[in-house]
């Protein structure tokens, strides 16, 4: 039997295709975060989304080391002792998966069927990979950095060990780190233990986990990860390639649920409406807010972001309710005048999918 027939193509569901078993197991390994879980600044670990390609890697920290080659002048090889004591930093960074939203897409693409919650926000810590770079010599001539993960599968056919790339300018930006800590304590192995990438700002797929090699190159790396996360049309088209976080609001679902579809209940009059905005463009600037499903919009307030760039910003909104059936939702607006789309232009990937959250609300008789 060979790769491409255990492995399909990409697909789109059909005209009223359920979601198959195999995206019920991928939504099973993979989670997303509770979005009540916004409340905390910082998201718990075990609460944070996780997107794992392949199989978490069995990583014994007493061997594991990072190779640095390739296009340098004086490769290195380093282990986690040598890596923490280098001096670090950390950065509050909030980080989404690039399919989230994927499932509310129509018709929808064949995934992993996130919905909204592939994201959390946690304060990493590492060092910066700029100072390794520089201590390795990045040569004349340097056009990629790749880098490559200990977790090994096969996609689409392809077999291969997880692998993404930025430019030589990209991987030197000082607050991409190479991490081994969130929220203070080490890296959990669902999150890249013991070594992982952080770029802020950039979608989930860039951050490689289990970290093994950093290789410097003299091209472009064309590797399959890096033409997969693409946004286009149709399979034959190479497609736009998948960098930052598109602006995006949520809303901290209001009142209490039902068990079985989550739908909202309130009661008559004041909900105070809270959530969180962030974007990996320009800075979230504003924040609106409808009652009826988008007819009318109100501003926020948009709590100020504390220093922290890369993080997700709290917001909230007074809301009276009366008896009946609403349906809440949020969008965030940027610096530059970039306002978060009621609806998404549909892709085949089913990526960078930042249609504004909206959950039907029932309030309640008095």
């Amino acid at each position: 039997m060979s790769l491409d027939q255990i492995s399909t193509p990409s697909r789109v569901a059909g005209v009223d295709e359920g979601v198959s078993t195999g995206e019920l197991g991928l939504a099973a390994r993979n989670h997303g975060m509770p979005l009540e879980a916004m409340r905390y600044d910082l998201t718990p670990p075990g609460l944070h989304y996780l997107l794992i390609h392949y199989d978490i890697p069995f990583v014994d920290p007493a061997t594991w080391s990072l190779r640095i080659d390739g296009l340098v002048e004086r490769p290195l090889t380093i282990d986690l002792d040598t890596l923490k004591a280098l001096p670090s930093r950390t950065v509050r960074s909030t980080m989404e998966c690039a399919g989230n939203g994927r499932a509310r897409l129509e018709p929808r693409p064949v995934s992993q069927p996130w919905l909204v919650e592939a994201v959390g926000t946690a304060e990493w810590t590492g060092v910066p990979l700029r100072d390794v770079l520089t201590a390795a010599g990045v040569s004349p001539g340097a056009v990629d950095v790749v880098f490559t993960g200990a977790d090994h599968g096969v996609e689409r056919g392809v077999e291969q060990d997880y692998q993404r790339k930025l430019t030589v300018a990209e991987a030197l930006d000082p607050e991409v780190l190479l991490t081994y800590a969130m929220n203070g304590s080490p890296l959990a192995p669902q999150h890249g233990f013991p070594v992982r990438l952080l770029v802020p700002g950039w979608y989930g797929m860039t951050n490689v986990k289990w970290l093994t090699r950093v290789e410097v190159l003299d091209h472009a790396f064309e590797g399959f990860q890096q033409k997969a996360y693409v946004v286009r049309q149709s399979a034959d088209e190479p497609g736009e390639p998948i960098t930052r976080i598109a602006p995006r609001a949520l809303v901290i679902p209001p009142g209490f649920p039902d068990f079985m579809t989550r739908g909202r209940v309130v009661r008559p009059g004041l909900v105070t409406l809270e959530g969180r905005a962030w974007s990996g463009r320009a800075p979230v600037t504003a924040v609106e807010v409808s009652v009826d499903g988008g007819s009318s919009w109100s501003p926020a307030s948009l709590a100020p972001d504390g220093g922290h760039r890369w993080a997700w910003r709290r917001w909230s909104y007074p809301w009276q309710a009366l008896p009946g059936q609403h349906v809440v939702t949020a969008r965030a607006i940027t610096s530059d005048g970039e306002t978060q789309p009621v609806e998404a232009p549909w892709n085949r990937g089913g990526f960078v999918n930042n249609a504004a959250h909206q959950i039907p609300v029932t309030c309640l008789e008095a």
